[in-house]
């Protein structure tokens, strides 16, 4: 008979045998360690334990307390430390029977908008290379029948924007694991510190400008 702990994992509570714990708690301590160091390292590491949790609630369903294999099969969707490159030495149990399956959500995509961020945001999802092909569609129909505008600002009111790394991953119906988790936080940080870089600049323009005035 094993002992229980009660845990708070992503923000939500378990109760988790001791067997379990041990595994979970070596496994969190490694991707810690492993991303201590690098960009948007806070994000990365409560990222990947909200999509734990999400794992772990999505086995449980009627059970009460997490075993073992729960936390193996949600340790072969996350992938292993080694998987995202990490050097220490994991115990990792091969789960057998992992049935989750990847699918695309609607999201408006903020990086990639003009206005809201819907066409990019379809055009994630439908696998469209470049926005600008959706954006073309939405300009004929507001010039032809004319829905193309209101079109767009329903779809703008109701598709929610994605926010959180494990969102950008759904919308584009990429495996919401570690490696790729870091991947979006990494991405994100060069993002913004180019937006920042670009400010600096256009500051400095306006500058040099007003004292050749």
């Amino acid at each position: 008979m094993n002992k229980t702990n009660n845990i708070n994992v992503g923000g939500f509570p378990f109760v988790i045998d001791d067997d379990a714990f041990d595994y979970l708690d070596d496994y969190l301590k490694k991707i810690d360690k492993h991303f201590r160091h690098a960009e948007g390292y806070e994000e990365i590491v409560e990222d990947i334990e909200r999509r734990m949790a999400e794992l772990l609630n999505d086995r449980l369903k009627n059970k009460r307390i997490v075993s073992r294999e729960d936390v193996a099969h949600a340790i072969s969707v996350l992938g292993t430390p080694e998987d995202f490159g990490a050097s220490d030495s994991f115990e990792y149990e091969t789960y057998e029977g992992n049935d989750y399956q990847t699918g695309k959500k609607l999201y408006r995509d903020p990086d990639d908008k003009i206005i809201g961020g819907v066409c990019s945001g379809l055009a994630a999802y439908f696998g469209v290379q470049d926005p600008i092909w959706v954006r073309i569609v939405f300009a004929l129909a507001a010039l032809g029948a004319g829905v193309g505008v209101p079109l767009y600002l329903l779809m703008w009111a109701l598709v929610p924007e994605a926010k959180t790394p494990r969102d950008f991953l759904a919308m584009r119906g990429e495996p919401i694991n570690v490696k790729n988790i870091a991947r979006i936080v990494e991405e994100q940080v060069e993002h913004i510190a180019d937006q920042l870089s670009e400010l600096g600049n256009d500051w400095k323009s306006k500058k040099r400008k007003k004292k050749s005035d």
